[in-house]
């Protein structure tokens, strides 16, 4: 998809701003997050709203770990005091 851009009006009524985004700029999710840097006032899609969700939705990683101890010695069995 290419850029598009449009000039829109911020409407201002007592302590709040509004933005309406024609339906082509609206995110999928419904949701935004909104932070201004500088002059800039930027608008971007909402993430996932916690880990457990961005987990689910991610799809499973192809990749192979290595066996990062193999090479050590096996551990010690842990002794424990006999209880009375």
């Amino acid at each position: 998809m290419g850029i598009i851009e449009k000039r829109l009006r911020i409407e201002t009524e007592q302590d709040s701003c509004t933005l309406r985004l024609p339906k082509e700029l609206a995110p999928a999710s419904g949701e935004v997050i909104v932070r201004k840097e500088g002059e800039r006032l930027i608008i971007e899609p909402a993430g996932p709203k916690g880990l457990l969700t961005a987990l689910r939705k991610m799809e499973p990683l192809e990749i192979s770990f290595p066996d990062v101890d193999e090479d050590l010695p096996p551990l010690d069995e842990p002794e424990f005091a006999d209880e009375a």
